[in-house]
C-alpha cells in the first residue's frame, strides 16, 4: 500500500467516525470492532526467535534453489499483491 493510499484510507476513516460520533451505540459497536482488530494483528506478530527462523529457512530455501525471481517489477507486485 503506498503512502498515498494510507492517507486516503485514514482520512475515510475519521471521517466515518465522525459521522457516528454522536451516537452511542455505533460507537460502542465500532470500539469493539477496533479491540478485535487490534487483537488479531497482535496475533499475527512474531517473536524474534520466529522471525529469524523464517529469516533462516529462507535462506536455506533459497541455497536450495526454492526462491521466486521476477523479471520485472510488475510481475514482482502481483506476486506481492498476491500474498
Amino acid at each position: 500500500m503506498t503512502a498515498g493510499q494510507l492517507k486516503t484510507m485514514n482520512t475515510e476513516l475519521w471521517q466515518s467516525i465522525g459521522a457516528i460520533a454522536d451516537n452511542e451505540t455505533l460507537m460502542k459497536r465500532l470500539t469493539r470492532y477496533a479491540k478485535k482488530l487490534a487483537k488479531e494483528k497482535e496475533d499475527t506478530l512474531l517473536t524474534r526467535d520466529e522471525f529469524f527462523a523464517r529469516l533462516d529457512k529462507a535462506e536455506q530455501d533459497i541455497a536450495d534453489g526454492k526462491g521466486t525471481t521476477f523479471n520485472n517489477l510488475e510481475d514482482m507486485n502481483a506476486w506481492l499483491d498476491a500474498l
